[in-house]
């Protein structure tokens, strides 16, 4: 299931991507109004997110917060590894931060890894294929 803390970062950089390149930076008090996060929250999210090489930020009078790249170049899947790390729901099955389980007699043999792993590799086809971009442009569609 999605953490909130998830929820709060997409809706943020949705917020985001939809501020034109090259337009001023965004403060922090309108990203949290305009999303509908709490502040308190969201700073520490735009922090990890910034860190992370998603947002870049800009101090001071005039400062606040872009998309490091342009939208079509972020997906959902860079947002949600960075705010809850690897999308796997077995360490047995992740990419990037496997671990062997030390309840399963053999990965070859285990049914529960197996399946695990599809639903890895279709979760990460979906959120890795959705930009951003895609998921504003769905947005508009849908609406």
């Amino acid at each position: 299931m999605l953490t909130q803390r998830s929820r709060y970062a997409l809706r943020a950089m949705l917020f985001l991507s939809d501020v034109q390149p090259g337009h001023a930076p965004v403060p922090m008090t309108r990203i949290a109004a305009e999303a509908n996060v709490p502040r308190k929250f969201l700073e520490l999210i735009l922090a990890d997110l910034r860190e992370a090489g998603l947002l870049l930020s800009q101090r001071g009078k005039m400062g606040g917060y872009t998309l490091a790249r342009l939208s079509h170049l972020i997906s959902l899947g860079d947002i949600i590894r960075v705010i809850e790390g690897p999308l796997a729901l077995v360490p047995c099955v992740s990419r990037t931060a496997y671990r062997r389980c030390t309840d399963c007699k053999s990965e070859a043999d285990c049914a529960i890894r197996h399946a695990m792993m599809r639903v890895r590799d279709e979760t990460a086809r979906i959120l890795d294929g959705t930009s951003l971009a895609d998921a504003t442009a769905a947005d508009l569609a849908v609406a």
